[in-house]
């Protein structure tokens, strides 16, 4: 199959004709139709993950299954499936409770194994972790559902507990972001989007954010956070740093009313130490700092009916498809990069 392959930490990837993947006894072996450009693959192309080379990024994918294990019950060749970015083993206690994002032996596609920048890709433990596809739902649509949608979808749900009414501050308008903006409204919430990219921001408008705010250079956390209390009359409810870095989870922590929820999804690797947090605001306004890992497989069901109905709309967030080639060049840059939404890759192109 062709795939794209990186050969050392922080180093060019190149498309290259490697095997084909082979199901485990309790796995799958997916043909990928699509599969989304993210910046947690640029975290493991940087290093924040430990990786073993060479390897095949990519955890967001959508396809049809092409092999099957003689373990796996429940999915047959030719089902339409996604998958969430954490496949849980399927065994262990959390697997067992419907929380396989927190499984303590989980596999991640694109991190721990071999991932879906490729034609094909396996997965394990296909009876706990893949989720079946409606053909009202299209492959391009799915690709983002692994991390980016689902992962937004959790956090407001789940982790967050957004309520129809209350005031919820996205930073960030890159994918995460973008969903949660789109899955706010859907909730009823009241929203606020932050980013330093207008264009960003002009996108979240577009998908009902109710305010938006440019994150300027020479402005503090503590100056825009000021602006949300200032919009929301004393802050906001809920809080999501949908980037990764020390000032956007600061801000969102600042930017909540006392007793508000900040949850932690973009990723926040220790690269200069472990970042510093206002941790004075969290307890003397008794703020929840929550974490949101994705989401299990058993909690896709909520999420799809709202796709069906059309309550959600993934495929709007698609800005552009590329194939395996671009998708070679472009990892690289995209923690530099400033695109607006979601950048899908087409392993036929």
């Amino acid at each position: 199959m062709r795939a794209v392959v990186m050969d050392r930490i922080g180093g060019p990837l190149e498309v290259r004709i490697v095997p084909d993947p082979t199901p485990a006894p309790d796995g799958v072996v997916v043909a990928v139709r699509a599969t989304g450009l993210c910046r947690s693959d640029w975290h493991a192309w940087a290093g924040h993950e430990i990786l073993r080379l060479p390897h095949v990024p990519g955890h967001e994918l959508a396809g049809v299954v092409d092999a099957v294990g003689p373990d796996v019950h429940d999915w047959a060749v030719g089902d339409r499936v996604t998958v969430p970015f954490v496949c849980g083993c399927g065994t262990c206690s959390w697997c067992r409770t419907g929380s396989a994002q927190v499984c303590p032996r989980q596999e991640q596609p694109g991190f721990t194994y071999w991932g879906s920048f490729a034609e094909y890709v396996a997965l394990p433990a296909a009876d706990t972790n893949l989720v079946r596809l409606p053909e009202s739902v299209s492959f391009a649509a799915a690709a983002g559902l692994g991390c980016r949608f689902a992962t937004a979808f959790r956090a407001l749900t789940g982790v967050g507990r957004v309520e129809p009414g209350q005031w919820l501050t996205v930073v960030g308008a890159g994918g995460v972001g973008l969903s949660a903006v789109m899955i706010g409204k859907a909730l009823g919430a009241n929203v606020i989007a932050v980013d330093r990219n207008p264009s960003a921001l002009a996108a979240a408008a577009r998908l009902g954010a109710d305010h938006t705010l440019v994150a300027c250079e020479g402005r503090t956390a503590a100056d825009t956070a000021a602006d949300v209390h200032q919009i929301t009359g004393g802050g906001g409810d809920v809080g999501v740093d949908a980037v990764g870095h020390e000032a956007t989870c600061e801000l969102s922590i600042l930017s909540l009313r006392r007793h508000g929820r900040h949850v932690q999804v973009g990723l926040l690797p220790p690269v200069d130490g472990h970042p510093r947090l206002p941790m004075d605001r969290v307890i003397a306004w008794e703020i929840c700092v929550l974490g949101s890992h994705g989401m299990a497989a058993a909690d896709y069901p909520p999420m799809m009916a709202m796709i069906e109905r059309g309550d959600l709309r993934p495929q709007d967030l698609i800005e552009r498809t590329i194939g395996l080639g671009e998708a070679a060049a472009a990892l690289p840059t995209v923690d530099t990069a400033s695109p607006v939404g979601v950048t899908i890759i087409d392993p036929s192109i």
